[in-house]
């Protein structure tokens, strides 16, 4: 081994980024493995690292016994103390110095490429261990290569992956620009090291504005939730907990500075910045701004939320293909229905009238279960008596509604079962006489068919044959 060993592996621990003990670890454990391909697999071997001769030492282990049993790891006490120690016991140890000169060229060639391959392993795992605390962070990388769509960013010391799905679309990026993206997961397995970024995440819109705006880093400001859909909307919940700081205004900046930068890096998506409230139904309302809501009406068991607008707002609310609305469900949580006004005093006026076709019911009780969320008259016949709730209607009350509907219910299905018995039949009369119609039709156009067909003069035909010509008598003088 060459006496410059300190210098190769004060080199290679600066090039790699790597502590030297590794590099020295990774030399000790190349020669070990050479020297047993040399020596014999059976041969308990030692390597050791010596830092004032600049070398790797190599050991051959053997255990000192009156009666060799494996010859390749014991050693007679006689020879042990003739050759390597006088004072030499039963059950010693005794270190004996190879010669690392007798090793072939195959041997040392293996080493190497195990060499390379544990400084590579202790590369991964350094570069591992210094990504894998950084999960949630912005990193600025060089566009290296596209595999696939998937675009391989270079980081410096080690490349991630930036796969098709994280990519926010329409974005176009050349070999060599500069791009920032979020450090969504880091793997060390068998095939290597994985570091993969996103751009479509909502943690990436949030970690910007944490980058842009000093009230999020400073944890006066809190992003409270986030709905995104990558390129094209964005909505934001902000909340302060100091009453003297605007969460919205410091968000959008002087001149709406802070919120450009954002939109710019974003290349263009737009972005709504709500504030928070807990108040869940003022949230939806400020969620599907900039459309405004006339009515709200809270479905606690569904979770759900029905949201009446003005009409000229109706296309304002859903948004370019649901677009509003949908965001404004994931900023929310809550299952929505938009509605206009017209559409919903059309339902509401259909509701009634369902609900005073049941006999005996009255306007007050109809209302009543119309504000407690009942529709039509097949949802109160279909209610449990047991559990049946309404304020303002008592529990015998209820029951004798419930009953009314069953049987107007039950009523209103019998004569729509008759009606569509009464209009089949009528439907099939209609068609049997049409049929009827028909075959009669067929055997007149026959018969005229076949008188056509016969000549004239034959029996039946009712047409007399032709008389014979005669030539013209002689006129005598």
């Amino acid at each position: 081994m060459a006496g410059d060993l300190n210098r190769v592996i004060e080199s290679v621990s600066k090039e790699k980024g790597i502590d030297k003990s590794i590099v020295i670890n990774a030399v000790e454990e190349m020669m070990h493995s050479a020297a047993r391909r040399t020596f014999g697999a059976d041969c308990n071997i030692e390597s050791r690292f010596n830092a004032e001769l600049g070398e790797i030492e190599l050991f051959e282990i053997k255990t000192v016994v009156e009666t060799i049993e494996t010859p390749a790891a014991q050693v007679m006490v006689e020879d042990a103390r003739a050759k390597y120690d006088p004072e030499a016991q039963v059950g010693d140890e005794i270190l004996i110095k190879l010669d690392t000169a007798t090793m072939g060229r195959i041997a040392a060639q293996a080493a190497k490429q195990n060499l390379i391959q544990h400084i590579r392993d202790a590369e991964r795992k350094q570069i591992f261990n210094e990504f894998k605390d950084r999960k949630g962070e912005i990193v600025s990388g060089i566009v290296q290569r596209f595999e696939r769509k998937n675009m391989i960013v270079n980081l410096g010391r080690t490349e991630a992956i930036l796969p098709e799905k994280e990519q926010i679309p329409h974005e176009r990026y050349r070999q060599g620009d500069r791009i920032r993206a979020l450090i969504l997961d880091v793997d060390l397995s068998e095939k290597g090291l994985s570091i993969v970024l996103s751009r479509t995440a909502n943690f990436f819109l949030m970690k910007l504005f944490e980058q842009e705006v000093p009230e999020i880093y400073e944890g006066i400001v809190e992003i409270r939730q986030c709905a995104r859909e990558p390129g094209g909307r964005a909505k934001v919940a902000v909340y302060s907990k100091d009453s003297d700081v605007d969460p919205v205004g410091a968000c959008v900046g002087m001149k709406g500075t802070r919120v450009q930068s954002v939109v710019q890096e974003l290349r263009g998506e737009k972005i709504d910045i709500v504030p928070w409230t807990d108040d869940q139904a003022e949230l939806v309302c400020r969620a599907l701004a900039p459309a405004k809501v006339s009515k709200v009406i809270i479905d606690e068991e569904e979770h759900a939320m029905e949201v009446i607008v003005p009409d000229d707002q109706l296309s304002l609310a859903i948004g370019k293909r649901g677009q509003n609305v949908r965001l404004a469900h994931r900023l929310s949580g809550w299952k929505l229905d938009v509605r206009s006004d017209s559409e919903a005093e059309e339902e509401a006026r259909a509701a009634r009238a369902s609900l005073n076709a049941i006999p005996g019911i009255g306007d007050i009780n109809a209302e009543l279960l119309y504000q407690w969320g009942f529709r039509t008259a097949e949802q109160l016949s279909e209610a449990n008596e047991e559990s049946f709730e309404v304020e303002g209607i008592s529990p015998e009350r209820a029951k004798q509604l419930i009953h009314a509907a069953r049987e107007w219910v039950a009523t209103k299905r019998r004569l729509q079962e008759e009606r569509a018995q009464a209009e089949a039949a009528a439907q099939a009369e209609a068609a049997a006489i049409e049929a009827a119609a028909a075959a009669a039709g067929a055997d007149e156009a026959g018969e005229a068919a076949h008188e056509v067909e016969q000549p004239a003069g034959t029996p039946g035909s009712g047409v007399p044959a032709a008389a014979p010509e005669t030539p013209d008598a002689e006129v005598k003088s």
